[in-house]
């Protein structure tokens, strides 16, 4: 769980996984899309398959990402659950952290 945190800690790689959420794309696609060089893309890549979070598959010389759905569901159900979301007596947890019912 440490590796997912560090990995949703970045804005950047937060909108990594929403451009993936959106399709496959490649490293230089997405290091245009985002904004930033293709070595920094390359290390925030890094961070984000070691958590799980992304798959990379080779597609000829190009490799490809994409959004590892089933690992980002079971992130939410994780968080979720430690904010008590969905459980009787969590009112407080979820009014100070703004979640909904």
């Amino acid at each position: 769980m440490d590796s997912t945190f560090r990995a949703l800690g970045d804005p950047r790689r937060r909108e990594v996984l929403r451009l993936l959420g959106e399709g496959d794309l490649s490293a230089g696609e997405l290091a245009e899309r985002v904004g930033v060089a293709p070595s920094t893309m390359s290390g925030h890549l890094r961070v984000l398959r070691e958590a799980n979070l992304v798959v990379a598959e080779r597609h000829g010389t190009t490799i490809v990402y994409s959004l590892n759905v089933s690992v980002c569901e079971e992130i939410v159900g994780a968080v979720m659950e430690l904010f008590g979301v969905g459980k009787e007596g969590t009112r407080k947890v979820r009014d100070a952290y703004g979640l909904a019912d």
